[in-house]
């Protein structure tokens, strides 16, 4: 996997800051129990473009950039 660039990932912050509100489109994980529609909020965002999420169903899994897909939540207007 190759890593995004401290550019995007700068982008990835800023899109996404702590305590945004987002939603689950899909998670390549195939353990995870979090299904797509999934809410939570933003924790942080890694040096690797992984945004954390504190998922309303209590898994605190991150949404893996390139991989996962998360969008903001209703009422945000910020995109992934």
């Amino acid at each position: 996997m190759d890593f995004p660039s401290k550019e995007i990932v700068q982008n990835i912050r800023e899109q996404y800051p702590q305590g945004m509100a987002v939603e689950l489109i899909s998670m390549s994980d195939p353990y995870t129990t979090i299904p797509p529609g999934t809410r939570g909020t933003v924790t942080h965002v890694d040096d690797t473009g992984t945004v954390f999420v504190r998922w309303d169903t209590g898994s605190t899994l991150g949404a893996v950039y390139g991989v996962d897909e998360i969008k903001p939540a209703e009422g945000n207007t910020n995109g992934y």
